[in-house]
């Protein structure tokens, strides 16, 4: 005696995770090879003075952020540790002061952090985007085995449970 069952939502649910997984595994991999080539594209070497990866040609998430570190060290440097709002406001009482000169040395300060800000945003952009192809990868990969395993699940036959002897109610 066999028994059957229906497998086919399982098989199709189970090619269409096979499906999805490659897709994402191969749209995070391609996204991780834009932003590869994009960052090498730029010519960047992390600094030597960096905290980590010194002297490293900036082409991947650890030495984008190597990179997006050093450049707020030296931009905090030339403004003697001042942040952007805290040289505006210096600006602004060298200004009502009567200190032009020192005003306009607080807004060239000022500008020069804003460009690193700037910088920092981008490199950060492109570690943030390398986290995202990562998952995107994980999540295809784990896809494709979700897959695999509902299509193993749909082969296996269903149990075949012994004839069972109705029940007889004593004759009273």
């Amino acid at each position: 005696m066999s028994t059957t069952r229906r497998t086919g939502i399982a098989r199709i649910a189970g090619l269409l995770a096979i499906v999805a997984g490659a897709i994402f595994v191969i749209a995070g991999g391609v996204t991780w090879g834009m932003v590869t080539s994009q960052l090498k594209a730029e010519n960047i070497t992390v600094p030597e003075d960096a905290a980590f990866l010194a002297g490293a040609e900036v082409q991947g998430p650890f030495s984008a952020y190597a990179q997006a570190d050093i450049i707020n060290t030296h931009a905090l440097h030339a403004t003697n540790g001042a942040t952007y709002a805290e040289l505006g406001a210096l600006a602004g009482e060298a200004e009502a002061a009567g200190d032009t000169e020192a005003a306009a040395e607080f807004q060239a300060q000022r500008e020069t952090i804003m460009n690193a800000s700037f910088l920092r945003a981008s490199l950060f952009t492109s570690v943030v985007s390398y986290g995202v192809a990562a998952l995107v990868i994980g999540l295809g990969a784990l896809l494709v085995v979700i897959g695999l395993g509902m299509n193993q699940l749909a082969k296996v036959p269903a149990a075949i449970e012994p004839a069972r002897e109705p029940v007889r109610e004593p004759v009273a």
